[in-house]
């Protein structure tokens, strides 16, 4: 795949942020991705941000790696790699340089974009108002707007439900009962029943609450609080395949970031 001096940096290397990372890799951007010390992807067989883990992580024809500077960054790209930094405080923004920078944390919340961080930002979701804190904020809630381009305002609000699934929402979700570090009883792509042994924090176990694929699962030994989000269960029994690849919400907002990008450079008269 050719590769341009084109940089965009994207916040985050989660399932989403990777479906926005292989739109922008696609289309030719040398894509940096910023990741936290200890990632919490839920979705970690189709997250990038594995890489943090493990050093390296492919999703699909992805190959993300851990780097630690501008030279392993370098030779990262001239290898059709992703580099992945660990760097919360955008302190490599100094050397990277980019043309745009994405949020695609997903935080429901501003944790430090502002629009003088390049020439050209964009932010995904609720808790960011485009023509303040970025150039453009894209709609990520399931339905007809999803992946809207909002030149000013902002998204719809947060509304703390998940995305139907076969009529199951919150059911479909396992948040911790208490403190403490995960533990895994069944894995991702594992096939469960309701009430089956998921997992456990600390002693507690945490059976499963509806019957279907497991998509989704902290990493064992994850220190977390309560409330946080472990698991997730997809009740579509015939989907084991889909905990495998970029889902169709990711792709969509991939699709969007790359519009909201090519059109903000050209309105700015900065196309490359």
């Amino acid at each position: 795949m050719e590769r341009f001096d084109w940089p965009v940096v994207v916040r985050g290397a989660g399932d989403i942020a990777t479906g926005v990372i292989q739109k922008l890799a696609h289309a030719g951007f040398n894509v940096y991705a910023l990741e936290v010390k200890e990632p919490s992807a839920i979705r970690r067989k189709v997250a990038l941000s594995e890489a943090v883990y493990d050093g390296k992580t492919q999703v699909e024809d992805l190959v993300g790696v851990l780097v630690e500077n501008e030279v392993e960054a370098n030779i990262a790209l001239a290898v059709g790699r992703i580099p992945i930094l660990v760097d919360p405080d955008l302190s490599s923004l100094s050397w990277i340089r980019p043309l745009a920078v994405v949020d695609a944390v997903i935080a429901k919340k501003n944790t430090g974009l502002n629009k003088e961080l390049a020439p050209v930002t964009i932010a995904l979701g609720p808790g960011f108002t485009a023509g303040e804190d970025c150039d453009v904020v894209i709609e990520t809630q399931r339905g007809h707007d999803q992946g809207m381009l909002i030149f000013s305002g902002q998204t719809q609000k947060n509304t703390g439900v998940p995305g139907p699934i076969e009529g199951f929402t919150t059911e479909r979700v396992i948040r911790a009962p208490h403190a403490g570090n995960l533990t895994a009883i069944r894995q991702i792509g594992d096939i469960v029943e309701a009430g089956e042994d998921l997992l456990k924090i600390d002693d507690t176990i945490v059976t499963a609450p509806i019957g279907g694929v497991v998509r989704g699962m902290l990493r064992d030994g994850y220190a977390v609080v309560k409330g946080t989000k472990l698991s997730d269960i997809d009740p579509r029994l015939d989907e084991q395949k889909n905990c495998y690849t970029i889902s169709d919400k990711a792709r969509a907002l991939g699709g969007a970031v790359l519009e909201a990008v090519t059109l903000l450079l050209r309105q700015k008269q900065l196309w490359p």
